[in-house]
């Protein structure tokens, strides 16, 4: 039996406090199969270690779900290719289920198909069609299809469904608003609003009850709890009323309806929750304004010389690759033949580009200018220095901050503790309120599980760590972690260790002597725009510009080398 670690991370949904992150953590602790585990709640995502990664990923989603969150997967339906007996049936299956991250695989030999349940980052449709090819047998995938890519338009698709939620919520609500403030006596009012109020609470914030439910199970609670206990008990005790008025009628008092509180609150918790969702995809474009500046194909030449562009993630080490003027470089590797400048600003902050001759190193993300270079691929994937910035900028949002170690004991306790004090205040007005004291009791009671429902506390320090990281990360500076992001409001002085880090980022000529003389200028902008370097350039701008009116170059050289 193996004894190797791997370490996976596992993207988690409905995530959406400290106290939640508590609650996910606990459960995998529960897992046999996991080693070490954290939460990073601003990346929404599981860390685990396990000697028994398959085993441990099927059982850590189990886990989750039962706690009331979810782990995004993919069902997809691939075509195989080379299947004929019962018997290739079993190998492609055996062999996709034994991937880490592949939850179900089900074979159809009539259609030579696969339908496969996967969660994407932990494994993608290449690795997938590699396994299968490594047993003779082939998965036809299309190939624009990337895991990151994948849980993008998860992502999507659930803001798309939070919106059209919200939107429904906000439609149903208004008129609850307006009948409950103004038209409340009308005979016909209650039934109105209870019509109207039930899609609210029942459809559109089913998902906070469903939850609520799933932590009750477990002996804990969170957010959910609180939004589906507040909402719940308003409406059923509206419910009641409206159906039973005479009990109250019959003791001398008025059976109030909150229907429209408790739609109103499933509303504003769901426009909560949209704006927060909004908030962290804007707080993660800085990571993918990095992952863009890679391009997603590359031309490879071939042994007989040809090229052909094919996608990133089938280059391999020692590939021969060529980088048109202009193009991105895709991975890190060495210029074989060629020569141009390269623009390397967006890792080291030195706005002018540099020369890259035979022999030279060359970066992921940086910028070929005017030249064409044939480069051999050193590393590529996760192991280029862009890849691991991407990484560090994801470590750091998903660090915490010596601040939140207060956080995270108050979240542990924060859910009890609110119910305890709406329990508290429904039984004092109940004791000691006089007339009115059991509808006044439960209305308190409502109301303090409603007041704590948006845990500022748990989500404030998260995302502002994420925002600031991500802010830091577009603006070219790398936080290492939250602790330093904390403790960078003591800073009085800053010292930079070259100009370049502070210039505009392109060179210019700001004075120029002995250029009265027209013949003087004009040729020296025939020599200096016959050169690709960056200071010429800067020289070829300044003396078409500078005059105010173009200067016309002689005709030709003799001779020029740069």
């Amino acid at each position: 039996m193996s004894t190797e670690k791997s370490t996976l991370v596992l993207p988690v949904e409905n995530m959406d406090s400290e106290h939640c992150a508590l609650i996910v953590d606990k459960a995998l602790g529960t897992v046999p199969s996991v080693g070490a585990h954290h939460v990073e709640l601003n990346n929404r995502s599981a860390v685990i270690e396990s000697t028994t990664p398959v085993e441990a990923v099927r059982d850590v989603v189990k886990a989750i779900r039962d706690n009331g969150y979810d782990v995004p997967t993919l069902r997809r339906t691939f075509p195989v290719t080379g299947m004929t007996c019962a018997s290739c049936v079993s190998s492609v299956e055996s062999m996709l289920l034994a991937q880490p991250g592949v939850l179900k695989a089900a074979v159809n030999l009539a259609t030579n198909t696969v339908q496969v349940e996967y969660v994407p980052g932990v494994i993608d449709e290449r690795r997938m069609r590699a396994v299968v090819q490594s047993i003779g047998y082939d998965l036809l995938i299309s190939e624009e299809h990337e895991a990151t890519a994948d849980l993008e338009a998860i992502q999507r698709a659930r803001m798309t469904s939070l919106k059209q939620r919200l939107w429904a919520s906000i439609a149903l609500s208004t008129p609850l608003v307006v009948i409950g403030m103004f038209m409340m006596h009308e005979p016909w009012a209650n039934f109105v609003m209870w019509a109207l109020s039930t899609p609210v609470v029942l459809v559109f914030g089913r998902s906070f009850f469903i939850n609520a439910w799933k932590q009750a199970k477990h002996r804990s609670a969170n957010m959910d709890t609180l939004v589906a206990l507040s909402t719940g008990v308003a409406y059923v005790f509206s419910v009641f009323n409206t159906t039973y008025p005479s009990f109250w009628t019959s003791r001398g008092l008025m059976p109030h309806v909150y229907f429209e509180a408790a739609a109103v609150v499933i509303t504003f918790i769901l426009l909560g929750k949209f704006l927060e969702e909004r908030a962290k995809a804007g707080t993660s474009s800085a990571i993918k304004k990095l992952m863009g500046l890679r391009p997603s194909t590359v031309l490879r030449e071939g042994a007989d010389g040809q090229t052909s562009e094919v996608p990133i993630a089938d280059v391999n080490v020692d590939d021969i690759l060529v980088v048109r003027p202009g193009e991105s470089i895709a991975v890190d590797g060495e210029v074989v033949s060629g020569e141009s400048y390269v623009d390397e600003s967006m890792l080291s902050g030195e706005p002018v580009p540099v020369a890259k001759l035979v022999g030279a190193q060359v970066l992921a993300g940086t910028i070929n200018q005017k030249g064409s270079l044939r480069m051999k691929a050193r590393k590529v994937g996760a192991a280029t220095l862009l890849a691991q910035i991407v990484r560090t900028v994801q470590d750091a949002q998903g660090s915490k901050a010596p601040v939140q170690k207060l956080v995270d004991k108050i979240a542990g306790v924060f859910v009890p503790i609110v119910i305890g004090i709406a329990l508290l205040s429904a039984v004092v007005w109940w004791i000691f309120g006089g007339e009115h004291a059991f509808t006044q009791g439960l209305l308190a009671l409502v109301t303090v599980l409603v007041i704590a429902c948006p845990c500022a506390l748990g989500l404030a320090t998260p995302t502002a760590i994420m925002a600031g990281m991500g802010k830091g990360a577009e603006n070219g500076i790398l936080i290492k972690d939250a602790e330093s992001l904390e403790r960078a409001r003591n800073i009085t002085a800053i010292v930079l260790d070259k100009t370049g880090t502070i210039t505009e980022g392109k060179p210019e000529v700001v004075e120029a002597m002995g250029l009265e003389d027209a013949a003087v200028a004009s040729a020296l902008l025939l020599i200096e725009s016959r050169s690709k370097h960056p200071l010429a350039e800067a020289v070829v701008r300044h003396l078409r510009n500078a005059s105010g009116h173009p200067i016309a170059p002689p005709a030709s050289t003799s001779h020029f080398e740069a």
